[in-house]
Formats: structure tokens, C-alpha cells, sequence
């Protein structure tokens, strides 16, 4: 009988080996797909190696490919691979590839989603049409598709809405060691640091760190050891107050309980991170009167929706600025320089009000500015409008003096042009901090449409300023 192998160097364990590596860097996988790529490689074979890539890489290259071609992908990629890439897209991208899979294969795409943690399919469900949305939640394996309809009863921009039902928890009741094995045999979270305390009933009662769970003794009970100060939210809070919370108090995630105090689930510092680059983007859509939904990959018909109405009214406010022109046609006819120098007022008005308002926008957003330092604010900006007024309407006025004066006019229409740039920047600082204050003391969000509200007063009132104080020395000017 021949004696067993002996094992060689390479059948033997090898330590474990470390790779440390640039994540700017793009890794062998990424090139490799790159390459597949341009190659027209088979289908199956760029799954493949799309499978091998990082999530985030994975779905950076799915975003890349034309969207049937990327729906071809995934639905040959594993199960797992391809949710978690799936949950690292463009949420506008993923819909519009969830929708080609409904379309190829509802119970492939209904598994899919299953295998993506609740929160990140939630976002995906709440952003597709009702029947959809239907037969995804019927593809779904039972516990799945329950735990995601437990968080699709609450508003997409709430607590609720966000919140993950994947956390560590274990009984106050129990012993360390009977919590310990209980995390165990329970589903595996790479990232938890802590685990919440309940009580029979659900109701939260305390939170407890792994660090402390492993050096406790093992016959110390959950209850002795726990933390029981633990802040939770409600889930109705709007989102835009959770990261608040976030950013104020450095949590890394937080508990939502319901009104008896059961945990519901947990929001974590990742979807706050989301949450602040959302808002962040939406304001500033809003400010130009696009749509707060719409991104780079909307579809047109979204893209329309978001923007017509606003431009509508930008045409009704625009015709106010124009209507005060109209009434000064006369002098404009007389002296051509002032058609030339109108643009030249309104635009610096306009650009120092645009100053204030994202200053005031930001203050708003951080919770800067509270309703007793209001006017405050807004005295230290017409202060400002003041003297960045005068500086550059001596600047400019000089200028055109000088120039007039050269050719053998009147220097006076310099003294016109730094008059009204004074007090044109001062009104552009005042109505760029005060509109947003106004707006929020009515119960609107300031950011709608801000710079289109803002653009009709400062060009109306530059308009009107500059061609009225022409008017009134248009006998020295002239």
C-alpha cells in the first residue's frame, strides 16, 4: 500500500499576506474589464469579471455600459454580485436596469433584490412605478419582501424611510454568554460596533459595545453591563434634522423607536453622508428652479417636469425688469452709453446678491442662523453691500469718467454709475439674506426658486436705479 503524500511548501499554510494598495489606483479587475470592454467581449465573459471587481468599481462599470447592455450583465452575474453592485449605482441608473430585468426576468430581479440589505432595496422600490414595485415584492423571497414593506410605509425623506433593519440586539435578560452566542447564530454585520439592548417586548432599553461584550464575564447579565442612556428618533423625523443630529453630536448610528419605545430599526452615519450630499443638491437645484429629484441620468420627461414650470415663471418675473426698461426708452435712445452700462449695474448687483444668498443658505442649512440673530445677519450683509458698492462704483465710475471727460463729455455719468452700484449692491446683500429668512418664517423652503425671485429684484431695481438717477441728471449727463 503506498505511503500518503508528504505535503509540499505550497500545500502547506502560507501566512496571511498583505496587499496594500491605492484606491485611486485602478486594480488588475479594472483593467481587465476595461479591456473586455473594448474588445466586444462576450456577455458572460464581462459578468465574469465584473463579478471580481469591488462593488463600487463593479457598479461604476455598469453605469458605463448603454443601459440594455448593462441589464445584460447583471442578469448574468451571481446573485449576491450583482445586488451588491446594484446597490452602489445611481439610483436613477439602477431603476432604469431593475426595469429592463422586470421586463427579461421578474423573479431573477425580485432575487436579487432580496439579497440587497432592506434600506438599499427600499430606495429602489420607492423610486419605480406601483406595479413594478408589485410583482418585485411577489419575486421576493417572504422574509425579504417583509422586512422591505416595513420600511415602505414611511416617507422617502423621513427616519423611517432610511433606516436599516440589519442591526446587532440582544435581550437584557440574558447572560454575556447567551448574548454572545445569540449575535453568533445571527446574521453576520462587518460593520456593527454595537449591539441594542431590548426587553421581551422589543422595547429598547440600553445599548452595550462588542468591546465590553467580550470582556465582561460570561455569568454578568446584559442588564448590569449595559449603557441604558441611549438617544433614539422618532420615525417621522424629516431627514434634513437627522443629519442635523448627526453632524451635532458625532453619532455613528442611531435608533428608531416608535411611540412605546420598540426598536424599529437603526440609521447609520453612510446613508447621513448620503443624506447631506442629497440636500446639499437639491438646494441647489431648487435655487435655479430644477426639479430636487432630477439628476444626470433622469429621463427627459422628468427633466421637463422639474424645469418648465420655473422657467415659466421666470418669463412672468422677467418681464417686470423688462417693462421698467421699456419706461425709460426714451432716455436710452438719447444716450446710447446706457444700454451699454445697464448690463454692467444689474450684473454686479445680481452676483452680490447671489453672495448673500448662499451665505444665508448655508447659515440655514447649519442652523447658524436662529430667528434672534436674524436681523443681525442681515444688517452685517447690507453693510458689506455698502462697501463693496461704493469701491467698485468709484472703480467703474472713474473709469467712465475719464473716458467721457477724454472725448470731451461730461464726467457726471460716472458719478451716476457709482451712485447707483452703491446702492444696487446694497439691495442685492439685502434681498439675498433676507429672502430666505422671509420664505422660512412663511413655512416654505427658502431655497425654491431663490435665484429667480432674487435675479427679478436686483435687475429691476438696477434697472430702475441707474436709469432714474440718469433721468434726473440727464441735463449735466448729456
Amino acid at each position: 500500500m503506498e505511503s500518503p503524500k508528504e505535503p509540499t511548501r505550497s500545500d502547506e499554510l502560507q501566512p496571511c499576506e498583505t496587499l496594500v494598495s491605492d484606491p485611486r489606483v485602478d486594480t488588475p479587475e479594472d483593467l481587465r474589464v476595461d479591456t473586455l470592454i473594448e474588445d466586444d467581449a462576450p456577455i458572460e465573459v464581462i459578468a465574469d469579471a465584473v463579478e471580481q471587481q469591488e462593488a463600487p468599481d463593479a457598479a461604476e462599470t455598469l453605469e458605463t455600459l448603454p443601459q440594455d447592455e448593462a441589464s445584460e450583465v447583471l442578469g448574468e452575474m451571481e446573485i449576491d454580485a450583482a445586488a451588491d453592485a446594484l446597490s452602489h449605482m445611481n439610483v436613477s441608473l439602477a431603476v432604469s436596469v431593475i426595469e429592463d430585468l422586470i421586463e427579461d426576468d421578474p423573479a431573477y430581479a425580485g432575487r436579487v433584490l432580496g439579497e440587497m440589505a432592506p434600506d438599499d432595496a427600499t430606495d429602489l422600490l420607492q423610486a419605480l412605478p406601483k406595479h413594478d414595485r408589485d410583482r418585485l415584492l411577489a419575486a421576493m423571497a417572504a422574509g425579504a419582501a417583509l422586512r422591505v414593506r416595513e420600511l415602505l410605509v414611511y416617507p422617502r425623506d423621513s427616519a423611517g424611510g432610511i433606516m436599516t433593519t440589519q442591526y446587532l440586539s440582544v435581550r437584557e435578560h440574558e447572560t454575556v454568554a447567551e448574548a454572545i452566542d445569540h449575535i453568533r447564530r445571527g446574521e453576520p454585520l462587518e460593520s456593527a460596533q454595537q449591539a441594542f439592548v431590548t426587553d421581551r417586548k422589543g422595547r429598547l432599553k440600553g445599548v452595550i459595545g462588542l468591546r465590553k461584550l467580550l470582556v465582561s464575564r460570561a455569568t454578568d447579565l446584559i442588564s448590569d453591563i449595559c449603557e441604558k442612556r441611549v438617544d433614539a428618533v422618532q420615525p417621522e423625523i424629516d431627514r434634513e434634522l437627522l443629519a442635523r443630529e448627526f453632524e451635532r453630536y458625532d453619532y455613528l448610528e442611531l435608533p428608531v423607536v416608535d411611540q412605546d419605545q420598540r426598536l424599529l430599526g437603526i440609521v447609520t452615519v453612510d446613508d447621513v453622508i448620503d443624506i447631506i450630499r442629497a440636500e446639499g443638491t437639491e438646494d441647489a437645484q431648487r435655487m435655479v428652479g430644477a426639479g430636487r429629484e432630477e439628476g444626470v441620468y433622469s429621463s427627459v420627461a422628468q427633466k421637463w417636469r422639474g424645469r418648465f414650470p420655473w422657467l415659466i415663471v421666470n418669463l412672468f418675473t422677467s418681464a417686470v425688469a423688462a417693462m421698467i426698461v421699456l419706461r425709460f426708452e426714451g432716455i436710452i435712445t438719447e444716450i446710447a452709453l446706457l444700454a451699454v452700462l445697464m448690463p454692467l449695474i444689474a450684473n454686479q448687483s445680481g452676483n452680490a446678491g447671489q453672495q448673500s444668498l448662499a451665505v444665508t443658505l448655508r447659515g440655514i442649512v447649519l442652523d447658524h442662523i436662529r430667528p434672534q440673530k436674524a436681523l443681525g445677519h442681515i444688517r452685517r450683509e447690507l453693510t458689506v453691500g455698502v462697501v463693496n458698492g461704493a469701491m467698485c462704483g468709484i472703480v467703474v465710475g472713474a473709469v467712465v469718467a475719464g473716458v467721457k471727460v477724454s472725448t470731451g463729455g461730461s464726467w457726471h455719468i460716472g458719478l451716476v454709475i457709482a451712485m447707483s452700484m452703491t446702492l444696487t449692491m446694497t439691495i442685492g446683500c439685502g434681498t439675498g439674506s433676507a429672502m430666505p429668512l422671509l420664505v422660512r418664517r412663511c413655512g416654505f423652503d427658502p431655497a425654491t426658486a431663490s435665484t429667480i425671485f432674487l435675479t427679478m429684484v436686483t435687475d429691476s431695481m438696477s434697472f430702475f436705479i441707474f436709469l432714474g438717477l440718469a433721468t434726473l441728471f440727464s441735463q449735466w449727463i448729456m
